[in-house]
């Protein structure tokens, strides 16, 4: 059964009132999926205190799946250790959203490789003479997915 973006509830929600869209002026880690020149495309930012997610805003550009997706992942990792916030994967997004039509699934991962990238920048900026950590943190990223 093919599911309609305008009539799952959730997803509708995220869309009118989507969470913590906006931009942190320092952040700690920037992170960018999609491509700005067409219409899906996403910039996550990210504070970090300890190996503990404080705070995550985004600025997203595409369709209410693209936005939708982004809020309800910001939610979902937001106030989290760093380690566990990384678990979240994009089928954790789309259950969270209870479903995402089949052409839309890819902007179920735009959020998550955004946060991938935001976590890496943090890493190289906290850990610059560090290149077996930050490989370490690539690779588990990776393996993850």
């Amino acid at each position: 059964m093919e599911i309609d973006i305008y009539d799952n509830k959730i997803l509708m929600k995220h869309f009118m009132n989507p969470s913590n869209v906006g931009k942190i002026d320092d952040a700690d880690g920037i992170g960018t999926a999609g491509n700005p020149s067409c219409s899906d495309y996403v910039k996550i930012y990210i504070k970090i205190d300890g190996h503990q997610l404080t705070d995550i805003k985004y600025q997203v550009h595409g369709c209410p799946a693209a936005i939708a997706t982004s809020s309800v992942f910001s939610e979902l990792v937001k106030g989290k250790p760093i380690m566990e916030a990384l678990d979240i994967n994009d089928q954790d997004v789309v259950e969270a959203l209870s479903g995402l039509p089949e052409q839309k699934l890819h902007c179920s991962c735009m959020a998550v490789e955004a946060f991938d990238k935001a976590v890496i920048d943090w890493v190289m900026r906290i850990l610059p003479d560090s290149k077996e950590e930050i490989e370490s943190m690539v690779e588990y990223i990776q393996r993850r997915e």
